[in-house]
């Protein structure tokens, strides 16, 4: 309805629109069509209906300019600065190739279980009715069995109760670093580190204290020294598939950690957002090994479901589950009762796990190819290696680049990418790149990596 938009413009503030009648004859559209169009211009307040005489053009009303000069004032110095959010959650026009985004395409979602989940969620009582601060029974009990599963002989499973229910991993994140750090204390993370944990990190007013971490995981002996340094009592990590390096750690450096948090009395505040994304590795929790308490488990729902569906669980025990639950309650109270009951009606479906199955052949088939396009393409690129799961390459340029300049030169042309930096906690070790190979449109990945190959052939020294 461009056409019905641009009368609008045109005519006079007043003027008075057609019949729908006269608009269906004029435009060729359906009743339907040119009923919904008007609802949004209305809502746009392009339009006013006045009911028994017609629909009206509303007058535009020009602002003047506002001074909020006095709010400097008011409001005084931060007492901390947040992070911006990143390049990963910028809406980009269609007609670019995004390897920038931090979600998965709509096509590698299970967009047939959700729409159904939708569907029968909105005849039951979930649509009128509140839920456990904690999480309906069936979400949490779900998350516990998940988790239980990869249990080994001798460890306690965990149980139900020990699961609260959050709105996505982000809200997770700051509730367990509120409970468990508390303002001012330090909280040691890997370097580089999801970007969205030095958010939470923020918001809660912990201070970040990076320990190096390369393909393999966290250098084990600084991560000892920072413990003995710091005195902390939490490492916040991402043993499987972290996001944006794609590590996987090794089982026996998956036991020195959980043993290093044990001798520090600290937790280990585990981040499995990539739990559905394997490809040539499952994922293996470390929660799973400790039922003392010492590891705080988060697992979100949102890439692997549906953006639409924003739940996470979080597996605690002891008191330290109490606490954040006080957190979560003062935060949100409670999640949507309809978006938790979509979420176990996706996931307690057998054509989830199809799914999930599915996924690993897709994603392989994109990581492949554009490592293979920026070998070919982009040889300047180096990657140290090529992820077991999840959604990234993580790729370091030379020394010389200036990657702020070369994200802007791959724009300019219609590839968007986003440079390293927003992925470090302090000070980057050199310029990086994060390329999301789970994007719309993988046909376009040659040319993309041919587009960053002649960025980053114009700044290479001659």
């Amino acid at each position: 309805m461009s056409d019905l938009r641009r009368w609008i413009a045109a005519a006079p503030p007043g003027a008075k629109l057609p019949s729908t009648r006269a608009l269906v004859a004029e435009y060729h559209a359906s009743p339907v069509t040119v009923q919904a169009a008007l609802r949004t211009l209305q809502a746009q307040g392009s339009v006013e209906s006045r009911p028994g005489v017609g629909t009206f053009v509303r007058s535009v009303r020009v602002a003047g300019p506002t001074d909020y000069g006095w709010q400097t004032a008011a409001l005084g110095s931060p007492d901390r600065r947040v992070p911006r959010l990143p390049t990963s959650l910028r809406t980009v026009p269609n007609d670019v190739v995004a390897l920038h985004s931090g979600y998965p395409d709509r096509e590698l979602l299970p967009e047939r279980l959700v729409r159904g989940a939708f569907g029968r969620v909105a005849r039951s009582d979930a649509v009128v009715g509140r839920p456990p601060s904690a999480g309906i029974p069936e979400l949490q009990a779900w998350f516990a069995t998940e988790l239980g599963s990869a249990a080994p002989l001798g460890v306690a499973p965990p149980t139900p109760s020990d699961t609260i229910v959050v709105p996505g991993s982000q809200s997770g994140l700051s509730a367990a670093f509120h409970a468990l750090v508390g303002a001012g204390n330090p909280l040691l993370v890997e370097s580089p580190t999801y970007w969205g944990a030095m958010v939470a990190a923020a918001q809660a007013g912990v201070q970040v204290v990076p320990v190096p971490s390369s393909a393999g995981g966290p250098d084990l002996g600084e991560l000892a020294r920072a413990f003995d340094r710091t005195g902390a009592r939490a490492f916040y990590a991402q043993p499987n598939f972290a996001n944006p390096t794609g590590a996987q750690w090794s089982p026996d450096l998956a036991d020195d950690v959980l043993r290093l948090v044990r001798d520090a009395g600290a937790f280990l505040v585990e981040d499995d957002w990539a739990h559905d994304f394997g490809i040539t590795a499952d994922p293996v929790p470390i929660a799973a090994r400790d039922d003392s308490g010492h590891v705080v488990y988060v697992r979100s729902l949102t890439k692997s479901v549906s953006p639409a569906v924003r739940i996470a669980g979080i597996v605690a025990r002891g008191p330290a589950r109490d606490r954040i639950l006080a957190e979560v309650q003062a935060q949100s109270m409670y999640v949507s009762g309809v978006l938790q009951a979509v979420a176990v009606d996706v996931v307690t479906q057998p054509a989830w796990r199809t799914h999930v199955r599915g996924l690993r052949p897709q994603l392989a088939a994109r990581r492949d190819l554009l490592a293979g396009a920026l070998r070919e393409h982009a040889p300047g690129l180096h990657l140290d290696a090529l992820p077991a799961g999840g959604l990234n390459l993580w790729t370091r340029l030379p020394e010389h680049t200036d990657a702020a300049e070369l994200v802007r030169d791959c724009e300019a042309v219609g590839v968007v990418v986003t440079a390293g930096d927003e992925w470090f906690p302090a000070e980057p070790t050199g310029p990086h790149l994060r390329l999301n190979f789970s994007g719309p449109n993988p046909g376009a990945f040659p040319d993309a990596a041919r587009i960053i190959g002649e960025a980053l052939e114009r700044q290479r020294p001659h």
